[in-house]
């Protein structure tokens, strides 16, 4: 059986304070290459139709996000934040829409502004370090609920944006517990890992969608490069260097790196928060994992072998594949909200 830890041990152990027991994952042996692991969930999972309700949320700056509710009207409450250009319809979600609300949790996902189908009404979107409406939205629900408990799933973009959030506040975040699925802590080193191998497909594929949003914008607004410069952009780094950064505060792609990335932010964290991270994630090489002393003693870091980029696919046949993310997120969670 393996062991949930790294390739070796001059690359980062997985950490565990409490001592809890992990069953480790065991990749499909019809699907142990990183890509597959990546890539079946997208294209070969049977589609799940979870029913949603849609809510508007207001921002204070005239924007809006979009939230996607499960139908269930009472239970604690389990909010995610999905990847680059994600939605409520990216694979993880649906899994979670599908299973949570039946162990008793209300779900509901915030999509990031831009993200749900309609484009928000500012020339600014989001980006990986983005925590304003996660606080917004998790003190709205707050506000409404006050003794619900809540509890945050954050997957690759949105797992690096909920832990700078969490380390921002410290001991006052008003959730009880978090998980933080396959995330980019070095937004440089992630990005750059992108431009080289078959890494370049994802890359290709998420950067047309960013691109295709951004040039709906151009007619409206004023941005910091032309619809034809937009349309040669070929990587990540040159999108987040006249785009990304310039959009959003920052002097160019490199300070938005250095100053999002969440890696730096780990010891701050103060309340349960479990990581779950494969070594083999093509989205970025293992060199980016945090080492266990930088992370605080609140933080569990689940790490494996196998699992590609939020896959995490097991299963004896490949007919009946299993999602070990939805076995291991729902019973670590079950464990922390319960107690309160």
């Amino acid at each position: 059986m393996e062991r949930p830890l790294g390739l070796n041990t001059a690359l980062s152990p997985a950490h565990n304070p409490v001592g809890e027991k992990v069953t480790p994952f065991k990749p499909a042996w019809w699907c142990r290459n990183p890509h597959l692991q990546t890539l079946w969930p997208v294209f070969f999972r049977r589609w799940l139709r979870p029913e949603v309700r849609r809510e508007r949320l207001e921002l204070p700056d005239g924007d809006f996000v979009d939230l996607d509710w499960s139908l269930n009207d009472s239970g604690p409450i389990v909010i995610i934040f999905h990847g680059l250009e994600g939605s409520s319809h990216s694979h993880y979600a649906r899994g979670m829409l599908d299973l949570l609300p039946r162990k008793g949790y209300r779900v509901v996902v915030m999509h990031f502004r831009g993200c749900s189908g309609e484009p928000n009404r500012l020339a600014r979107a989001y980006h990986s370090g983005d925590t304003g409406d996660i606080d917004f939205l998790v003190r709205t629900l707050k506000t409404r609920e006050p003794n619900t408990p809540l509890a945050t799933i954050g997957y690759s973009l949105g797992g690096n944006a909920l832990l700078k959030w969490l380390s921002e506040l410290g001991d006052t975040a008003p959730v009880q517990c978090a998980v933080a699925v396959s995330v980019p802590f070095l937004l440089h080193e992630s990005t750059a890992h992108m431009q080289h191998g078959f890494a370049r497909v994802y890359q290709w594929h998420l950067l047309k969608s960013l691109k295709r949003n951004v040039l709906r914008k151009v007619q409206s607004f004023t941005l910091p490069a032309s619809a034809d410069e937009i349309q040669k952009m070929k990587t990540f780094y040159e999108f987040d260097d006249r785009i990304t950064g310039p959009l959003h505060g920052f002097k160019d792609a490199m300070h938005y790196y250095t100053s999002s990335s969440s890696r730096q932010y780990l010891k701050r964290i103060r309340i349960p928060t479990l990581i779950v991270h494969a070594q083999d994630d093509p989205f970025m090489h293992a060199q980016v994992i945090p080492q266990a002393n930088e992370l605080s003693p609140t933080v569990t870091l689940d790490l494996h072998r196998h699992g590609g980029h939020v896959g995490f696919v097991g299963g004896r046949l490949p007919w009946r594949p299993r999602y070990w993310l939805e076995e291991r997120i729902p019973n670590w969670l079950q464990k922390r909200m319960h107690k309160m």
